[in-house]
């Protein structure tokens, strides 16, 4: 081969090559804003985080908060409500053995894997029925003294759990912690 050959050889991969890398550029320049644009706007990702003073509720006491477009009771349970919650073995569970926290995924039912603490002082759950989605009534209603959905008479104990009615699961917690002491982070 040529030393003339080889020269153009040289030439025509260099322009292949650049040819190349202005069309990988001009296509990453046209589909990035069409990628951008399905990610959440500021607003959604700003409503996609709660913080909530805890600080005033006393025992027995519940807050509800609208998180996302659903109620979420924050219950503050008194050492009845917490002992009438641990009292029940998962074994007497017959509809949903499920804890349904994302915060201990994959865990049982039982009272400690529903709570937010150890000590099963604190109870956050989203307050929507799972049977058709109303919202039940709380501060010991229903015939485990926890929470009832009068709709189609879905009743659920003072841990949140389905114990007679319709509903498949029981209510669902959503992601939430202790940031300090007394402010709840819910997302």
């Amino acid at each position: 081969m040529s030393h003339a050959e080889d020269n153009e050889s040289t030439r025509r991969d260099f322009l292949y090559y650049a040819t190349a890398g202005a069309g990988v550029v001009t296509v990453g320049a046209a589909v990035w804003p069409l990628v951008n644009q399905m990610n959440p706007s500021a607003d959604v990702q700003a409503l996609s985080t709660l913080f909530i003073d805890v600080g005033g509720l006393e025992p027995g006491m519940q807050l509800t908060v609208n998180f996302l477009g659903k109620p979420v009771f924050i219950r503050r349970r008194t050492a009845e409500e917490i002992e009438l919650g641990r009292a029940v073995a998962v074994d007497e569970l017959n509809i949903d053995r499920d804890s349904r926290n994302p915060n201990k995924p994959g865990t049982d039912a039982s009272d400690a894997n529903r709570t937010m603490d150890d000590e099963g002082e604190w109870l956050v759950m989203t307050g929507v029925c799972t049977h058709l989605g109303c919202v039940p009534l709380g501060d010991g209603a229903g015939d485990f003294d926890g929470w009832f959905c009068p709709c189609h008479g879905s009743h659920y104990d003072t841990a949140g759990r389905i114990r007679r009615g319709p509903a498949p699961e029981n209510l669902h917690i959503p992601v939430a912690e202790f940031i300090d002491d007394t402010t709840i982070q819910l997302g």
